[in-house]
């Protein structure tokens, strides 16, 4: 059989179309081996490729596009599949080119694919003999609604709206077979929508007709993949809810939210007309087992579930329901604090499933169910099952410490983990809670998907440096180098998160394995992911190990400064002057005031230069860290010397003498501002050329390499947290792959606004008035009167003097701004949705915050004040809500 392959596609010079499928002659899904396709003219690319039916009967196939810079760009459609056993000699296929970012492909993403649209599928009109097969997409056709295709030939019912061709749903396509043989070429024809029940037409697509030019030979057959019907596919919007599971409180818990609250967190969700729970990591981060694991983004694995959210009475089950009975008291305790403990939970929580297993030992690992289990998970469970008694046993995660297995050996791991000792009971005890935990979980996710509620994960975008991802594949990552965050509003000194970076470059030898598997294991769970600070794929700001704060990093990858390139902007360049830390006198006075002489007797040394170097036992803030750990009274003074060894203008280049890194903020340093005038000028320029011109291009690049990968490896539906400094280029690739933004009232992206408005929002992009990384409406309104007067007059459009408290009137304000915004998603904290309601609402707004990101040692304990049996009750408050969604359209 031969195959004659058209697409639609207006290239610019330079550009190139290849064509990817599961057979050799396309390259055998391999982009760099795809079939090259010829330039036809300024609508159509073509292929020809001759097959055998019988070899190959079913091909899978999709377009790439190859740009003029040699970026390869996927288009959005993954479903691309002919039968090859039609008996036909020729075959033509006319496709049309799905560009990923638009809206449509938004539609065929798990929540819409799993838990929105389910439609009933119309049974296919038959016919003889078929010459041509049509197949289009409909993504937001109601309940009762099919679609028909009419055209200007009897075969398509002469436009008559009484003699509908009907059409099939099959998979995410709608098609159709029709024999037009007798037809006078050229066709015109519409896809039109239609009620079902009655088979009449409702409305035809919008646009100009389509059109088929040219007739098909004898023996021959036509497929047309005609893209998307042209109708309006943006006004589709709904709301969700974000919580941390360990934030919910039922009045049956244990001081914590569990996987089995969901369920209850759902009831309440349908019965309002939300329709998504967004949730943050739920991995296992037991590394220190102390209060100091709360910190959800700092996972010992990227794949094992935490066990502080197993519910320990259906671990137990009848059985052993006496051995859960024992700790009803102190589980009454715990689930009466106002806050999590968390310490508390875990121990308590763990020494039950200890006695549990004790009991079952290795009857669970005989279930049909955990052998599935196992099977789809050894790759990750074995490893962390391993890691996690080497934890125990040797008192800390940090494998460079352990007495044995410091580096990972996988035939060892099977040993220990298979054998029939006692080493490996122990071991097997991790299989066993981790299979409870993948069984809870599980559970609550059905039970939303029935309520019809989606479930929105968070992928951390670092590894913890001692977790079981560094241990077993330390080649993954830049283990001499921190990940954070440069200095904003939030974190003035920046943010140094201390995970290790990626190395890109390895991870891109397997086409990205890692995240492969980590999609998948998501995806079991969750329908929708948040991309934690999705600026990391373009590029990641790295933290030398021997520094503590954000500040002292560089964006990686980068394009540096050269040397030379200071001297043709007149800028005399000394070396210590600009890389070095510039301390004198006055600064020393000026930052530490009375205790001045004390840190020139105690921390700093005089140089040649007039100045002062700080002494060899603190010249990095590890250092300096280290010195003051059992001296907190010295905190002041810690910080000031921080302050010292930041006092840069460029970070330079270790290895590279001539390549130079600004240092952030540089602006801001007391060493910029002993330049002269005329000198300052020139390096503000060069800093801004620095930081928001010639990387823009080079981050796309980087972002491109692993971007469309990822995205095509997935079936969830993805949202960038492109919060921060945010370069030029990451609206346009987010855009281009149909990423979801985030849209944050009080953090425009625009420097020149100081209030983004929601009813500016794009549509492919998730809205809200606060993230757990912020305080909460209420919290935010107190911050600061003169912004809250500002937003009160120009946002809310209220003159006067606004109120010192946020009233409620004023949290249900802003709420509708939101929900009426034109975002597919309005998603907001519980805490700000309860802010409507005087009754509802916390008292303290500064308790409702969950994470303070300048605080390394922030504790995440924050719980819900009522239960949601309770919140379930307030059947007021609950209608208000359902209204107020359903009118905003969501």
């Amino acid at each position: 059989m031969k195959i004659e392959f058209y697409v639609r596609y207006g290239t610019r010079f330079g550009e190139q179309i290849f064509l990817s499928g599961n057979s050799h002659l396309l390259g055998a899904g391999e982009d760099e081996t795809a079939l090259k396709m010829e330039f036809l003219n300024h609508e159509f690319w073509h292929a020809s490729i001759e097959v055998d039916p019988k070899l190959i009967p079913e091909l899978n196939y999709h377009y790439i596009l190859l740009t003029e810079q040699g970026e390869r760009i996927h288009e959005g459609e993954r479903d691309r599949q002919i039968q090859l056993d039609t008996g036909k000699e020729l075959l033509t296929v006319i496709d049309t080119w799905n560009h990923a970012g638009q809206y449509e492909n938004a539609f065929y993403t798990a929540p819409f694919n799993e838990v929105y649209f389910r439609q009933k599928r119309s049974r296919p009109k038959k016919h003889k003999h078929r010459t041509y097969s049509f197949r289009v997409k409909a993504p937001l056709l109601q309940d009762g609604e099919g679609l028909c295709i009419s055209g200007n030939t009897p075969g398509l019912g002469n436009w008559e709206k009484s003699d509908v061709v009907t059409m099939e749903r099959q998979g995410e396509w709608w098609v159709v077979s029709l024999d037009l043989s007798e037809a006078t070429f050229p066709v015109a024809y519409k896809y039109a929508v239609t009620d079902q029940k009655t088979n009449t037409i409702l409305r035809f697509e919008e646009g100009d007709n389509r059109l088929i030019e040219f007739g098909s030979h004898d023996n021959s057959a036509t497929i047309l993949h005609d893209g998307f019907v042209r109708l309006p596919n943006n006004t589709w919007k709904a709301a969700g809810v974000a919580i941390p599971v360990f934030s919910l409180r039922t009045d049956d818990g244990f001081g914590v939210g569990e996987f089995s609250d969901i369920e209850a967190l759902a009831d309440w969700a349908a019965g309002t007309g939300i329709r998504l729970i967004q949730l943050l990591p739920v991995n296992d981060t037991s590394a220190r087992l102390t209060w100091e694991d709360s910190y959800p983004y700092a996972a010992i694995s990227a794949f094992a579930l935490h066990p502080i959210y197993i519910n320990l009475d259906k671990v137990a089950g009848k059985k052993y329901h006496h051995l859960v009975k024992a700790l009803n008291k102190k589980k009454k305790q715990l689930n009466a604090l106002p806050e999590l403990d968390y310490e508390k939970v875990m121990q308590f929580k763990m020494q039950m499933l200890r006695e549990i297993y004790a009991e079952v030992q290795g009857e669970f690992m005989k279930e049909d169910e955990f052998n599935s289990f196992f099977k789809e998970n050894a790759h990750w469970l074995t490893p962390y099952a391993v890691f996690s008694y080497q934890r125990d046993k040797n008192g800390t995660a940090e494998f460079g410490k352990w007495k044995s297995m410091q580096v990972y050996d996988a035939v060892e791991a099977e040993r220990m983990a298979s054998g029939k000792t006692k080493t490996g009971a122990e071991i097997r005890f991790y299989y066993f809670v981790q299979y409870h935990l993948h069984l809870q979980l599980k559970g609550a996710v059905e039970y939303a998907h029935k309520k019809g509620i989606a479930l929105k994960g968070d992928l951390p975008i670092g590894i913890y440096r001692h977790s079981v991802d560094a241990w077993t594949e330390p080649e993954l990552y830049h283990m001499d180098w921190q990940a954070g965050a440069p200095p904003d509003d939030f974190a003035v000194k920046g943010q140094n998160w201390g995970f290790p970076t990626y190395n890109w470059e390895k991870m891109q030898e397997d086409h990205f394995e890692w995240w492969k598997r980590r999609f998948r294991q998501m995806s079991s769970y969750f329908d929708a992911f948040r991309i934690d600070h999705i600026l990391g794929f373009f590029r990641i700001w790295s933290i030398p190990l021997d520094a503590v704060e954000g500040i002292l990093g560089r964006f990686v990858p980068a394009i540096p400064v050269n040397v030379s390139e200071l001297g043709e902007r007149g800028i005399w360049f000394e070396h210590d002057r600009f890389c070095k830390p510039f301390i004198t006198d006055a600064i020393i006075t000026e930052r530490f005031g009375e205790h001045a002489g004390f840190v020139r007797t105690n921390f700093l040394e005089a140089n040649r230069e007039g100045r002062y170097d700080l002494k060899e036992a603190f010249n990095t803030q590890q250092k300096i860290s280290e010195a003051f750990e059992h001296h907190p009274e010295g905190s002041a003074i810690r910080d000031g010397l921080f302050d010292l060894v930041s006092n840069v203008i460029f970070l330079p280049v270790p290895g590279n003498a001539e390549a130079l890194h600004f240092r952030i903020s540089m602006e801001h340093t007391s060493s910029f501002q002993h330049f002269d005038e005329a000198t300052q000028q020139k390096l503000k320029e060069l800093y801004i050329d620095y930081f928001y011109h010639r990387q823009d291009e080079f981050w796309k690049e980087e972002a491109l390499k692993k971007l469309p990968s990822l995205k095509r490896a997935t079936r969830m539906l993805i949202c960038g947290e492109d919060l921060g400094m945010v370069p030029h280029c990451v609206p346009e690739v987010m855009q281009n792959l149909g990423i979801l933004s985030l849209e944050i009232q009080r953090m425009p992206k625009n420097p020149k606004t100081e209030f983004f408005l929601p009813a500016t929002a794009p549509y492919l992009s998730v809205i809200t008035p606060s993230t757990h990384d912020m305080s909460t409406i209420r919290g935010w309104w107190e911050e600061s009167r003169e912004r809250t007067q500002r937003f009160y007059n120009q946002v809310l459009e209220t003159s006067g003097t606004a109120p010192y408290f946020c009233e409620s009137w004023i949290n249900r304000a802003i709420i509708l701004q939101h929900l009426y915004s034109p975002a597919m998603w309005s998603i907001f904290q519980l805490q700000d949705l309860l802010g409507m309601n005087d009754e509802l609402r916390r008292e303290d707004p500064r308790e409702e915050r969950i994470n303070q990101p300048a605080d390394p040692k922030h504790y995440w304990r924050y719980r819900m004040h009522i239960s949601l049996e309770q919140l379930q009750k307030e059947k007021a408050f609950n209608n208000e809500l359902k209204e107020y969604i359903t009118h905003s359209g969501r």
